[in-house]
């Protein structure tokens, strides 16, 4: 397959059919979303020995932790009891927000299968584009001629529980860059445009309550007069009863 350098073919989008069936649910929440793949689809680390391609299934994608600029994706069995992957993902944002999940893939040479590229949750602007060990990403950039997220040669790719504590440790204190088709390493923001700080700020603190400019300091004024009033003529009963 020839890939056009003035033109690249970046990714397939989930829509097309090839790999993707359309038909998927979601829920809020943890975003869980049950996608049905019709081929194969190579998945970044860290994953279970043996599974750095998914076979043509279903599964289930959840995040499992989006405290910060990076989020944590799993990918479950479809009876959600085995865990055969664990993702790291920085949020990314696309033109137009659409009313039905998206899955983009980079798309790969003939025979190989296509690369998981990134995830968009039915209305949201932002979605997860997913992070490849070092070696994978320059593949990828190399061979669909695009920048590609990288993490560390450090970083397992494998794990026979990728669900484990410390695996998502190591993936949510990974530093994270960016390869260009070259080899060259980038930082991230020439890769991706992150979300703007209100959509990730998590708590705000309670704004001072203040009065209107228009509100007039007249009640205020009568009422110190009246108590004016009255103090001094509790002084005049007093001085009359001592005369």
């Amino acid at each position: 397959m020839k890939f056009s350098k003035t033109v690249p073919t970046m990714f397939c989008l989930a829509l097309m059919g090839a790999t993707f069936s359309p038909s998927a649910k979601a829920d809020e929440f943890n975003r869980k979303t049950t996608i049905t793949f019709s081929g194969p689809v190579q998945i970044p680390a860290v994953h279970q020995p043996g599974w750095g391609v998914l076979p043509a299934g279903t599964y289930v994608f959840k995040i499992v932790d989006s405290a910060s600029d990076r989020h944590i994706v799993q990918i479950f069995s479809k009876d959600e009891l085995t865990v055969y992957a664990t993702i790291l993902a920085i949020p990314n944002y696309r033109l137009k927000a659409t009313d039905k999940t998206v899955i983009t893939f980079r798309e790969r040479p003939a025979g190989q299968p296509e690369a998981l590229h990134a995830w968009f949750y039915p209305g949201r602007e932002w979605g997860e584009e997913f992070v490849y060990p070092k070696a994978q990403a320059f593949e990828l950039a190399k061979s669909t001629t695009t920048t590609v997220l990288e993490m560390p040669a450090t970083v397992k790719e494998e794990a026979a529980k990728p669900e484990e504590p410390r695996v998502i440790t190591e993936l949510k204190e990974a530093p994270v860059t960016a390869v260009e088709p070259s080899g060259k390493e980038v930082e991230i923001a020439q890769a991706v445009t992150p979300p703007p700080a209100a959509e990730t700020f998590v708590a705000q603190s309670t704004p001072e309550t203040k009065l209107p400019k228009t509100a007039s300091p007249l009640p205020l004024i009568a009422l110190l007069g009246l108590l004016a009033l009255g103090g001094a003529l509790t002084l005049r009963a007093a001085e009359t009863r001592g005369l």
